[in-house]
């Protein structure tokens, strides 16, 4: 996609991303064990409190004076440390030349991320692209919801335990429709199983298997 981009996204780990905008903004999505000197946060977003989504340590490493850190509503007293500003889900945060809106991200089957929780997926948006982390989830409803909305990439945990196996994360992805779909929050799995699993049930879906300090995916 080359060097007319949008936004590049970096894939630092786990569930951890970062996304900068063609202007040069820097927004980490759940940073986790993150490595020093990293480039500082305009903007970090954490979808919920489990540690390796909310790791203080990492958000601390990013931080610089005008550092803006948001998360769902639910997790207001964890964001306080920051000065965190919380969304409710279902709202956006305008941030100049792009937005970041949370939506419903949880469990049905499992007990780790009940709904009840208020825990979110995010969405960063920035002219006509835009990126979609699941956040820890299943496959929910919302998702199909999403396909009417132009996700370009969806990032989308698939390590079974406390998320999706292969088989339900690809059938999340043909939910959502992306443009692009990037495996993660994977343990260690062998992701070009799942590459071969989405082309079988939608070929459309491009799958980008991104590697920690490998190149960025341009969009």
């Amino acid at each position: 996609m080359g060097d007319d981009f949008q936004l590049s996204i970096d894939w630092l780990g786990h569930a951890a991303f970062r996304v900068k905008t063609s202007s040069g903004r820097v927004i980490y999505l759940d940073p986790y064990q993150i490595k020093d000197g990293e480039e500082k946060a305009d903007i970090i977003v954490s979808s919920h409190s489990h540690p390796d989504h909310f790791d203080s340590k990492s958000i601390k490493k990013l931080m610089k004076e005008d550092t803006v850190v948001l998360g769902p509503e639910s997790i207001a007293s964890n964001l306080k440390q920051f000065n965190g500003q919380p969304i409710k889900l279902g709202d956006s945060f305008d941030y100049k030349d792009l937005s970041i809106e949370l939506i419903p991200s949880y469990n049905i089957k499992k007990p780790n991320h009940p709904k009840s929780s208020g825990w979110a997926g995010i969405i960063v948006r920035s002219g006509d692209k835009s990126v979609y982390h699941a956040g820890d989830t299943e496959r929910i409803p919302e998702m199909k919801e999403l396909a009417k909305t132009n996700i370009t990439v969806a990032l989308i945990p698939c390590g079974g335990t406390y998320t999706m196996d292969f088989d339900e994360a690809t059938d999340s992805a043909v939910d959502i429709q992306p443009k692009i779909a990037v495996p993660m929050h994977n343990w260690g799995k062998d992701l070009n199983n799942f590459k071969d699993l989405l082309a079988k049930k939608d070929a459309n879906i491009k799958v980008e298997i991104l590697t920690e300090g490998g190149e960025s995916l341009k969009i």
